[in-house]
């Protein structure tokens, strides 16, 4: 082989090396063998990228995603349903996993337009639904098998949290709110992730007049007739505390108001319907069955 030819070829050689090593890729690997950049949109969304243990391929979560607290030390993108296609294009995403209610419809087809790999994760309310979110995540991130495992462990533990519960005779009603502003509470009604945890714990919706969250009266309350009063924790701390809660008008005569039975929970921890499901059921249910601790 001539002389000149020889030389060339090995600074193409050393070139490409030099190249591909500032690109981040090997020598002899392909762009699609790069590691992919997520952005997780929704806090179950991005529990499950963290239980499947994916998170290093991270690049930015929505402002719901605040567990694990690590989660919170990514760059945000803002709001789930207020996005903006510009501060997430600005990453570079190859991948965009955005839950179920994410938008406006508008970002999406703006993220798809420019050419980003977009998944939408279910998002029902159940045990099924857990499952299925957990295999959707596991599918985009391509971790099908360590998808399989958690779907395994998670199934497990929820039906262990009904079987303590399969004996239990009294559901106690249970009324949930939450404060959404400076105006009144909402109450949770039919076909809500409110109603669904509450049911999975052992208890009774003191709702069932209408469906999703809406304002009820101080009559309603009294009808409504709750054993337990349940606020997440940022509602407790915007409706003042204990006393701001339980003072509402309407709610000091019912059982929760006279006995003063108020439980708060972390708000992604128990309507998330996550990874920590079982662990929201099992804190949810000692305080609505405390004879089963």
């Amino acid at each position: 082989m001539p002389m000149k030819l020889m030389v060339c070829r090995s600074l193409g050689a050393g070139l490409l090396a030099v190249l591909s090593t500032g690109l981040g890729v090997t020598p002899g690997s392909t762009a699609a063998q790069v590691a992919p950049r997520i952005v997780s949109i929704g806090g179950s969304v991005t529990e499950f990228v963290y239980a499947l243990e994916v998170q290093d391929r991270l690049v930015a979560v929505d402002a719901t995603s605040r567990h694990p607290p690590e989660a919170t030390a990514k760059p945000s993108v803002g709001y789930m349903r207020a996005l903006s296609a510009e501060p997430i294009l600005s990453l570079e995403p190859t991948l965009v996993l955005a839950v179920a209610d994410a938008g406006p419809p508008s970002t999406l087809e703006q993220l798809r337009a420019a050419g980003v790999r977009l998944v939408t994760i279910p998002d029902d309310p159940s045990p099924a639904g857990i499952v299925d979110k957990a295999r959707a995540v596991a599918a985009a991130l391509e971790v099908p098998e360590r998808g399989e495992a958690l779907v395994t462990r998670l199934s497990g533990a929820l039906h262990a949290a009904g079987e303590s519960l399969g004996q239990v005779s009294h559901r106690p009603r249970v009324l949930f709110l939450l404060s959404v502003g400076r105006g009144a509470p909402l109450a949770a009604g039919r076909s809500t992730s409110a109603q669904a945890i509450i049911e999975l714990a052992g208890g009774t919706n003191a709702i069932s007049e209408f469906e999703g969250y809406k304002p009820i009266s101080p009559e309603a309350f009294a009808i409504a007739t709750p054993d337990h009063v349940l606020v997440t924790e940022r509602t407790l701390e915007r409706m003042g505390g204990e006393s701001g809660v339980l003072e509402v008008p309407g709610l000091a005569i019912t059982p929760a108001g006279q006995a003063r039975r108020l439980i708060a929970m972390d708000g992604l921890l128990l309507l998330g319907f996550g990874p920590r499901t079982p662990q929201a059921v099992k804190q949810l249910s000692s305080h609505l069955h405390p004879e089963l601790r």
